[in-house]
C-alpha cells in the first residue's frame, strides 16, 4: 500500500515538472500548469492517480504554509505606501463583488449561504499571476501596478476571515445566535492572545532558539508554531488556515522572520503545488465538456463583472480612465486562493457536484486569458483614445499656464521628479509638473507646487503644461508604456523640445530614442557607471580620463554595457594604457603628521616608494622642484608623480590614504 501511494506521488511530481517546463516556455502561469497536471492525471483524464487521498493530505499542509507565509509578510509598514489602495480600494472591490455576485446568485435560485460563498470565490484575483505579469512588463511601480498591488494584498488578507466563515455558513441554520456570538468572541480572544504573544513572548523565545546556533532547531520551531497554531484553531472550531496565518503574524514580530521565510519557502512551494494539482484531480472533464456552454457563460460573467467592479473602484480612487482600464483588465480573473476556498467549501458541502466542476473549469480559463487581457489593454487605450480628466491646481491658473516660456515640464513627481524640482527652484528655472497619482498631486498642491493632474501622454494635458513653449521635458514616470506614449506625443506636438527620459531597464533604450527622446537615462546602467567611476578612482586614474570614458559610454547609448559593439576603441584597452602610465596626485600634510617638520631628504619618499615630490604648495605659493633640504610643514600640499603601485605605497607611507 505504501509503495502504491509513493508511485502515485512520483507520477504527480514527474508530470508536474514536464508540464511546468512546457508552460514556462509558453509563458503561461505555473498555477494553470499545476491545475492542468491534475486534470490530465485525474479520473477525467488519463486516470493515472486513482487514490488522491495522499495528494490531498499533502495539499492541506501546503495551504497552511501558504497562509503562514502570508502572515509573516503581513506588515503595516509594508502597506504604508499603498495604504489607501489597500484599505479603500481593496475593501470596496471585495465588498462590491460579494454583494453583486450574491444578488445574482439569489436571482438564479441559490440559497443565502451559497450566494455568499459564490461571492467569496469570485471576489479574489490571482496575486501570483498578476504580479508576475506586471513584473515581466516592468509595471510594478506604475500607477496601475501600485493600485493592483494594494487591492491584491487586501484580497489575500480577506482570505483569512473568509476561511473562518465558511464552516459557519455551512451550518448557519443549525447554529444559534448565542453560539454564533460565542464563536465570534472566541475568535476575537484568540487573535488578541496571538498578538499579545507575538509582542511580548515570541521575541524572547526565538532569541533563545537562535542562541543555540542550531539551524535545524530554528526550522523545526517555526514549523511547530505553524502547525501547532493551525491545530489549536481547528480544535477551537475554526479551520486550519487561520491558525497558520496567526502563526505567521507571531513569527513576523521577530527580527529573524526573513530567515524563516527563506527556510520554509521551498517546502511551501512544493506542498502548495500539490494543492493545485489536487484541485485539478477533482475536475471531471466529461462533465465539463457536457456543460461547455455553461462554463463559457460563467467565464464571461466573471470577467465582465470583475472588470466593471475594479474599473469603478479605481475611478473612485480618483485615477483616470486609462489607469482604471489597465487595472480592471489585470484583475478580471479568479485567483489561486479561490481554489483554497473552493476546497474548504467542498468539504462543507457548499460547493458540490456540477457547480464545483463549473467553478474550477471557469476559474482556470479566467487565469488563462489574463495575459491576453493585459496585453490588449495598452492597444485598446491607443484605439479608443485617452479620456483622462484634468484638474489644474490653484497654483497654476490658465493665465499662468499661458505665460510659461522656456520652462521645464516634469512628468512624474516621484523621488526623481521632486529632486529635479528642488534644483530648478534653486536655480530660478520655471517648471510645471504633471502627475497622475491623486495622492501625490494633493500633497504637491498643499506644498505650493505648480502642478497639473493628468496623464503626461495626453495631448490635452501636455498643451495645458505649455508643451509648445517649453524648452525641455523630463519623463520620470514608472509606467514604461505611459513613458513611451508621452515621448511620442510630446515629440509630435513640439519637434524642437529636448526630451529626457528616465527608465528602469536597458531594454527600453532604443525604442525611446526611436520615439523621439534626446537622452535616455537607464537607472541600472547609471548605477553601474557610478560603481565603475569609484573603482577607477581607487587606481588613481585622472578625473578627466574617467569623465571622458563616462561620456563615451553615454554617447554610445550604453552600448558597451548592453553588450553591443562599440564604435570606439575597446574601453578595457584604454584603461590598461592609463594604468601603465604614471599619474599625478596631491597629498595634504595634516595636523600632527609624522612627516611635518622633516625635510624631504629625511623622509626619502622616492627611495622608499618610488614617488617623486615635484612641487609643494604652501600658503597658495608653489615651490617647484624642492630639494632634499626642503622642510615640510602642516598644511603643505605635496604634488606627487609616480605609477599606480608606487602611489599606493606613498600614501600608506605618508600615513593615510587619499580617501581617508
Amino acid at each position: 500500500m505504501t509503495l502504491f501511494l509513493l508511485a502515485e506521488l512520483l507520477t504527480v511530481l514527474l508530470a508536474s515538472i514536464l508540464v511546468i517546463i512546457l508552460f514556462h516556455r509558453l509563458k503561461i502561469p505555473a498555477v494553470v500548469g499545476f491545475l492542468i497536471t491534475g486534470i490530465v492525471l485525474g479520473p477525467g483524464g488519463l486516470a493515472l492517480v486513482k487514490n488522491p487521498a495522499v495528494i490531498n493530505a499533502l495539499a492541506e499542509i501546503g495551504v497552511m504554509m501558504l497562509l503562514f507565509i502570508i502572515g509573516i509578510e503581513f506588515s503595516l509598514e509594508r502597506l504604508q505606501r499603498i495604504q489607501r489602495y489597500f484599505w479603500f480600494g481593496g475593501s470596496l472591490q471585495v465588498i462590491m463583488t460579494i454583494v453583486i455576485v450574491g444578488l445574482l446568485s439569489r436571482l438564479m435560485g441559490a440559497t443565502v449561504e451559497e450566494a455568499i460563498t459564490y461571492g467569496f470565490l469570485v471576489a479574489l484575483s490571482s496575486t501570483a499571476v498578476v504580479l508576475k505579469l506586471l513584473a515581466d512588463r516592468n509595471q510594478l511601480e506604475a500607477p496601475h501596478g501600485q493600485v493592483s498591488m494594494g487591492i491584491l494584498i487586501f484580497q489575500d488578507m480577506a482570505l483569512v476571515p473568509m476561511l473562518a466563515l465558511i464552516p459557519l455558513l455551512a451550518n448557519l441554520k443549525s447554529v444559534s445566535l448565542a453560539a454564533l456570538s460565542g464563536r465570534f468572541f472566541l475568535g476575537l480572544a484568540t487573535v488578541a492572545a496571538v498578538f499579545f504573544i507575538a509582542r511580548n513572548v515570541m521575541p524572547a523565545v526565538i532569541s533563545v532558539i537562535i542562541r543555540t546556533r542550531i539551524k535545524e532547531i530554528f526550522l523545526m520551531s517555526a514549523l511547530l508554531v505553524c502547525l501547532g497554531m493551525a491545530y489549536l484553531t481547528s480544535r477551537l472550531g475554526l479551520s486550519l488556515a487561520p491558525g497558520a496565518f496567526l502563526a505567521g503574524i507571531i513569527i513576523s514580530e521577530s527580527y529573524y522572520s526573513h530567515q524563516v521565510v527563506s527556510d520554509i519557502l521551498p517546502f511551501k512551494d512544493v506542498f502548495n503545488s500539490l494543492f493545485f494539482v489536487s484541485i485539478g484531480l477533482l475536475l471531471d472533464t466529461r462533465v465539463v465538456w457536457n456543460l461547455g456552454w455553461r462554463v463559457l457563460a460563467v467565464v464571461s460573467v466573471i470577467i465582465l463583472l470583475k472588470f466593471v467592479v475594479v474599473f469603478i473602484t479605481v475611478r473612485l480612487l480618483n485615477f483616470n480612465a486609462r489607469i482604471a482600464l489597465l487595472t480592471a483588465l489585470g484583475l478580471a480573473q479568479v485567483g489561486e486562493f479561490s481554489f483554497v476556498l473552493a476546497g474548504v467549501c467542498r468539504e462543507n458541502e457548499l460547493l458540490t457536484g456540477q457547480v464545483f466542476q463549473v467553478f474550477v473549469a471557469s476559474s482556470v480559463l479566467t487565469i488563462l486569458v489574463t495575459p491576453l487581457l493585459m496585453e490588449i489593454g495598452p492597444r485598446l487605450i491607443e484605439r479608443i483614445g485617452n479620456s483622462a480628466g484634468r484638474v489644474v491646481s490653484p497654483e497654476l491658473t490658465g493665465r499662468e499656464s499661458l505665460s510659461l516660456q522656456d520652462h521645464v515640464i516634469i512628468a512624474g513627481f516621484g523621488l526623481n521628479g521632486q529632486n529635479l524640482a528642488r534644483v530648478l527652484k534653486e536655480t530660478g528655472i520655471s517648471y510645471v509638473i504633471i502627475e497622475i497619482n491623486p495622492d501625490t498631486f494633493r500633497r504637491a498642491c498643499q506644498s505650493g507646487e505648480s502642478i497639473i493632474f493628468g496623464d503626461a501622454a495626453s495631448e490635452v494635458i501636455l498643451n495645458e503644461a505649455g508643451i509648445v513653449r517649453a524648452r525641455a521635458l523630463v519623463v520620470a514616470i514608472s509606467d514604461p508604456v505611459g513613458a513611451r506614449r508621452a515621448v511620442s506625443t510630446a515629440r509630435r506636438l513640439n519637434p524642437e523640445i529636448f526630451i529626457i527620459v528616465r527608465t528602469r531597464f536597458a531594454s527600453e533604450i532604443e525604442e525611446l530614442y526611436s520615439l523621439g527622446a534626446n537622452d535616455v537615462i537607464p537607472e541600472e546602467f547609471e548605477t553601474s557607471i557610478e560603481i565603475f567611476v569609484r573603482v577607477l578612482e581607487k587606481y588613481h586614474l585622472p578625473r578627466n580620463i574617467i569623465n571622458t570614458q563616462v561620456q563615451i559610454i553615454r554617447s554610445e547609448r550604453y552600448g558597451i554595457l548592453r553588450g553591443a559593439r562599440s564604435t570606439s576603441r575597446r574601453l578595457p584597452e584604454k584603461i590598461y594604457d592609463y594604468l601603465e602610465a604614471g599619474v599625478v596626485e596631491t597629498y595634504l600634510v595634516p595636523a600632527e603628521s609624522r612627516v611635518a617638520g622633516k625635510t624631504l631628504g629625511q623622509i626619502d619618499l622616492r627611495g622608499k616608494t618610488g614617488v617623486t615630490v615635484i612641487a609643494v604648495v604652501r600658503n597658495e605659493k608653489t615651490h617647484s622642484g624642492p630639494g632634499a633640504e626642503f622642510r615640510l610643514e602642516e598644511g603643505d600640499i605635496l604634488v606627487l608623480v609616480g605609477d599606480h603601485r608606487a602611489m599606493d605605497s606613498a600614501f600608506n607611507y605618508l600615513g593615510e590614504g587619499p580617501d581617508s
